[in-house]
């Protein structure tokens, strides 16, 4: 039925594909690898090329540093058409950090550990498969493990993000109320990002000093988790990044039974995963609004703001049945207006909601991608259709974009994808979507 959407989709995947072993999230505005994207690329590859598939999260995991963190992008070449670069960055402050790879000092939603588990059940050579994960499943534990040893200060099973791009949802409005309370530096530089695409699309110029100053922070102390921890002005427990690890801690659980022999390291997982999904749902729940927020542990207060992120406990199975049911009332309320694609990424009824803006509305494949999962798991059946076909309209209708204009009256004489085109995780989990 969409033949021709796939074929697309498998090209822009291999097109993208990089012969040092990962793929790039599109060609000029993204040249390096970076985290998130990656986990979602291998889904992608996973349905009709399973070695790239393989090699793109073996690559990745090349990148851990010692301590088990893993930076959000890896430089794999020298090229200054990004900004902030590798020079910028400087991850070799680090005593622990990748003697081979340059990369950043910040992470990305740890996604591996599930994608490592949707690797293996679409795999069709179940026992290859596994016998891959197991040479590689110990970094990922690694890394979960560097996340509750230094990034829960509260030791509640909550770990924090300390920059706003390790949320993945780099420009949300929720952050506007932490940069109210920050007072950067004005930097002078050039930005690559705006010679691509459309400015207006973009986070603003002030936004990325605000960006650059945590960076500063981070840099002047080392990379040092105790002081990030101490100094940074932005310090948040973000529902998106802790379902993700969740849903991760869970596909580990579930691999390490599979492979045998790791009682140590499940009944680790387990405690884990007990704490965290209990502080989960008693502190980043608003009973109100009736879906998770953010927690700003700087200003010691909840962000009570609704976004894609606050649905994300969904595809982690975090929500009881009674609160997912408020979940999706909610989202429904807010996001399912006819006339709108689901899933906006910020709350179109807010006045900070801006439908072309990146993280401020706009629908991003990979949410989505999510969301559909959660809802069908919860027996949402009609709704995680209609997520999925307006997943599948908003790219029949513009292409393989980055992100989407969640108006529908937006679409049609031009194109209303934003970002970049040809973009690697849209494909990727289009493939996915398409292939249940």
């Amino acid at each position: 039925m969409h033949e021709n959407l796939i074929k697309k989709a498998k090209q822009i995947l291999t097109e993208n594909y990089q012969p040092s072993g990962f793929t790039l999230p599109c060609k000029n505005l993204y040249p390096f690898q970076w985290l998130w994207d990656s986990g979602f690329i291998a889904i992608g590859f996973a349905h009709f090329d399973m070695p790239k598939a393989k090699q793109e999260i073996s690559t990745l995991l090349d990148a851990q540093w010692e301590n088990g963190f893993i930076p959000h992008i890896i430089f794999h070449t020298d090229t200054d058409t990004y900004f902030p670069g590798a020079d910028f960055h400087r991850s070799d402050l680090h005593p622990l950090s990748s003697k081979k790879y340059k990369s950043t000092g910040m992470t990305q939603p740890p996604v591996t550990g599930f994608v490592l588990e949707e690797m293996y059940n679409i795999s069709t050579d179940k026992e290859d498969l596994l016998t891959y994960i197991e040479s590689e499943i110990d970094k990922v534990f690694d890394n979960h493990r560097y996340f509750y040893e230094q990034r829960d200060i509260n030791n509640e099973g909550l770990v924090y993000i300390y920059h706003n791009w390790e949320s993945g949802t780099d420009n949300s409005p929720i952050w506007d109320d932490i940069w109210a309370t920050v007072d950067s530096p004005r930097y002078d530089f050039k930005r690559r990002d705006t010679s691509h695409v459309d400015a207006s699309q973009r986070p603003s110029k002030r936004e990325y000093d605000h960006y650059l100053h945590i960076i500063e922070i981070a840099k002047e102390h080392n990379y040092s988790d105790e002081k990030i921890a101490e100094l940074s002005p932005f310090l948040v427990q973000d529902p998106l990044f802790n379902a993700m690890l969740i849903k991760s801690n869970e596909s580990l659980i579930k691999l390490y039974k599979r492979i045998g022999n790791n009682e140590d390291k499940v009944r680790q997982l387990e405690q884990w995963q007990q704490l965290s999904m209990t502080s989960f749902n008693s502190k980043l729940y608003d009973e109100e609004l009736g879906c998770y927020i953010h927690y700003d542990l700087r200003n010691n207060k909840p962000l009570r703001y609704i976004s894609s992120s606050s649905f994300a406990p969904l595809f982690a199975n975090i929500p009881d049945k009674e609160r997912a049911a408020e979940m999706v009332n909610t989202m429904m309320t807010k996001f399912g207006n006819p006339d709108q694609y689901l899933c906006a990424s910020f709350d179109p009824t807010s006045k900070r909601y801006n439908p072309k803006q990146y993280w401020r509305g706009p629908v991003w494949i990979n949410l989505n991608w999510m969301l559909y999962r959660g809802l069908a798991q919860y027996g949402y059946k009609n709704i995680a259709e209609r997520v999925k076909q307006d997943t599948i309209a908003l790219i029949e209708i513009n292409g393989f974009y980055e992100y989407f204009d969640a108006r529908k009256e937006a679409h049609g004489e031009v194109r209303a994808g934003y970002g970049g085109n040809d973009f690697s995780w849209s494909a990727a989990l289009l493939i996915d979507m398409l292939s249940d």
